[in-house]
């Protein structure tokens, strides 16, 4: 017998998956555009069956654009794996598929991949992958003649179209409503989601490749503080990874995950607003000038970051990271990811544990003061793995598994929400002796050195609000879990001095503005405070330090 037992023409082929795709992906989005509509009412179901219509429509439609005879199984192929995979990682996290989202997902490393592939993800690809390419493949698609062949897809065309414009203007009224008050709903079409949401990140990479990156800052100069510089000044910029501020110790939280910290005199900063909900987003817009207040990705992503700035009016810019790279904050500057073969003991499987990125501080600090010219402020990044979800047990050794039980599995659907929380606050726990650590050797050098430190998280992260988790969702309608962020500021004894600040102002300013709400667009201003470099672009009401300067440009 032979192995192909069905015959089906290409436009049947399409409109069956248009159909399997309705059924398998997409009931998050309909249960989202249901929402508060009683199914008791007759008009709730009469909108339920126009919204399975045209998501069938325009599925068909898209499709029968895409395929033809040749393509169809290659192409329903990649799809069905697609949507199978959008729709396990929109069910079990919540998250929207929206270009941010995708372009967070096209840059995560091979480690951070393997750790979201889970044994029900797999189950749930074998079910809604495995087994319906088993059936696409045993298909005959049958063959005509092209002029027949050619009526046939015009008429399936026209009643694609037909019934998505028949079908619009029944529920216009409440579905314009409900995409102009929802409009990320979009994102949970699958697998259109993803289609266009790449679409939309392929294209602005390509445009950003035929171009180079304008130059920002080129007044960028040495500062007055430079020229009277004694002792190497330090300015290290710790980037933290999903770190929220619902339980950050200083922020007041039922728990203490930042005993370090708490008697180390820094200045914690407790209303902090990120630039984004992933990392793809917020690393760039923290060390951009215009920042969240004036958000435009293209330009953003188009431009030089604060690195280049630093850089071009002298300052030792040097990046090293941890993570899934600077998202092209660092390019062309000195930077480098820390490896196993830099701190063997804190490395396995592909992954290092934070305090590899400080392992060697007390040799760089030593190697600086031996510099025969002092007059060159650093600024030194370091881009934490932090509380990267899901696997939070794997960011801390065990000697930090304080909050106990914890959730020690990939998947988070294993676990209760306490488990994952205190999984969560123990990898914060590690993130405050990382930082302690750092301080603290900066510390130990603050007689030769003058040194600060700046850490905030890029976002935050869901724990199971409203039956969220992880991060990612659209900026407009993401909780404040994913939103608020940690922050603080810390200076040597020295520093102030060093830096040119007025004798006696900064600790109380830092104070002071530690009350006022603040955000990941204050940093970039604030660190050419803290290094002293003058540009137009330095936006001194966005400068935590900028009242404490004895003189200004």
């Amino acid at each position: 017998m032979s192995r192909r037992v069905w015959s089906l023409s290409t436009e049947q082929l399409a409109f069956w998956a248009s159909v399997f795709f309705l059924l398998s992906a997409n009931r998050p989005f309909l249960a989202a555009a249901l929402g508060g509509r009683s199914l008791t009412e007759n008009d709730a179901w009469g909108f339920a069956a126009a919204l399975l219509v045209l998501l069938l429509a325009a599925h068909l439609l898209l499709l029968l654009l895409l395929c033809s005879r040749w393509t169809v199984k290659p192409v329903l192929t990649v799809l069905v794996v697609v949507a199978a995979s959008a729709g396990y990682f929109i069910q079990a996290y919540g998250i929207y598929l929206d270009p941010s989202m995708v372009r967070n997902s096209l840059r995560t490393d091979v480690a951070e991949a393997s750790e979201l592939l889970t044994l029900r993800m797999a189950l749930h690809m074998l079910l809604y992958a495995g087994l319906p390419m088993l059936f696409l493949w045993r298909v005959e698609v049958i063959s005509k003649p092209w002029l027949p062949a050619l009526g046939r897809r015009l008429a399936w065309l026209l009643g694609a179209v037909l019934a998505l414009v028949l079908t619009l203007v029944a529920i216009f009224q409440p579905f314009s409503s409900l995409m102009r008050n929802h409009k990320d709903l979009r994102y949970l079409v699958t697998p259109a989601n993803v289609l266009w949401s790449t679409g939309v990140v392929l294209a602005a990479d390509l445009r950003g490749a035929k171009a180079p990156r304008q130059a920002i800052g080129l007044d960028a100069k040495a500062g007055p503080s430079w020229t009277a510089m004694t002792k190497p000044r330090v300015v290290v910029m710790v980037v933290g990874e999903t770190a929220r501020a619902a339980n950050w110790g200083l922020n007041g939280y039922a728990r203490q995950t930042t005993p370090r910290l708490s008697q180390m005199g820094v200045v914690n900063f407790p209303d902090v607003t990120s630039c984004g909900t992933n990392t793809e987003v917020s690393v760039p817009c923290i060390f951009a000038p215009i920042g969240r207040r004036d958000y435009d990705e293209a330009r953003i992503r188009g431009q030089e970051s604060l690195l280049h700035v630093a850089a071009r009016a002298g300052v030792a810019v040097h990046w090293r990271d941890n993570q899934s790279g600077c998202k092209g904050v660092c390019d062309g500057l000195p930077n480098e990811t820390v490896s196993a073969g830099q701190a063997p003991d804190l490395c396995s499987d592909g992954r290092c544990l934070d305090e590899a990125l400080i392992r060697d501080l007390d040799q760089r600090l030593a190697q600086l003061l031996k510099s025969p010219d002092p007059s060159k402020p650093q600024l030194w990044v370091l881009h934490l793995l932090g509380n990267h979800g899901p696997s939070y047990f794997r960011r801390y050794p065990p000697a930090f598994a304080r909050f106990q039980p914890e959730c020690r599995d990939d998947d988070l659907r294993k676990c209760s929400v306490e488990q994952i929380v205190n999984a969560y606050d123990n990898a914060l726990l590690y993130s405050d002796h990382v930082l302690a650590s750092t301080i603290e050797r900066l510390r130990d050098h603050a007689d030769r050195i003058d040194a600060s430190l700046l850490f905030v998280s890029d976002h935050g992260e869901s724990l199971g609000e409203k039956g969220l988790f992880l991060h990612g969702m659209p900026y407009a309608i993401a909780p404040n879990e994913q939103t608020r962020v940690p922050m603080i500021l810390w200076a040597s004894a020295g520093f102030e001095q060093g830096a040119g600040y007025r004798s006696g102002c900064l600790a109380d300013e830092l104070k002071r503005q530690a009350t006022l709400p603040k955000a990941h667009d204050h940093v970039f201003h604030t660190l050419l405070g803290l290094l002293d470099v003058k540009t137009a672009l330095h936006d001194p009401a966005l400068d935590f330090t900028a009242a404490c300067r004895s003189s200004r440009p």
